[in-house]
């Protein structure tokens, strides 16, 4: 019977398993390089969520950063008693919580994304210059088609909605 175990070879590899191996790895190294931060990793998901949305109903941001809605309570209680996040009732909602960044949160935030993004340099750097200009326009096409992706945006709101209440229907 032929073995079933996935090649470890880059050139045989298929776009969809490479892609997947580049995320996985990446995302293994940021964490590592994260938890200079203070912050588990899920913190650190909810963090940088907030800092790049601004304030989010609790539940909302569960949705975004796809976690269950008890992880993403806890992690915004352990955050709140370390003063980066308050909770508040939603004025919109007052059977649902407001979850803002304070002044040491956006600190983190800011923290945070300077050693991920220092991180980031010092891996393209190793590409030298034409590979890392190739991988940056890659990497903006990639991006550009996954802001159209539906799978990529589902249960997001779009861009110009502010009311939760116009999130689509995917979900």
């Amino acid at each position: 019977m032929p073995e079933t175990s996935p090649s470890h070879a880059l050139s045989e590899s298929s776009p969809g398993s490479l892609l997947r191996e580049v995320a996985r790895l990446y995302t293994r190294a940021q964490r590592v390089v994260a938890d200079c931060c203070r912050t588990t990793s899920t913190q650190c998901h909810l963090l940088t969520e907030l800092g790049r949305s601004g304030p989010l109903p609790l539940s909302e941001l569960g949705t975004r950063v796809s976690l269950e809605k008890s992880w993403v309570s806890r992690a915004v209680e352990a955050m709140a008693a370390r003063g980066l996040v308050t909770k508040e009732p939603n004025p919109l909602d007052a059977r649902s919580w407001l979850v803002t960044l304070t002044a040491d949160g956006v600190r983190t935030v800011n923290e945070l994304n300077d050693t991920l993004d220092t991180h980031a340099e010092q891996l393209l750097r190793r590409l030298g210059e034409r590979n890392r200009a190739a991988v940056e326009k890659s990497l903006l096409l990639l991006l550009q088609a996954l802001r159209e992706d539906q799978a990529a945006n589902c249960c997001l709101p779009p861009p110009e909605a502010k009311d939760v209440k116009d999130k689509p229907s995917c979900c």
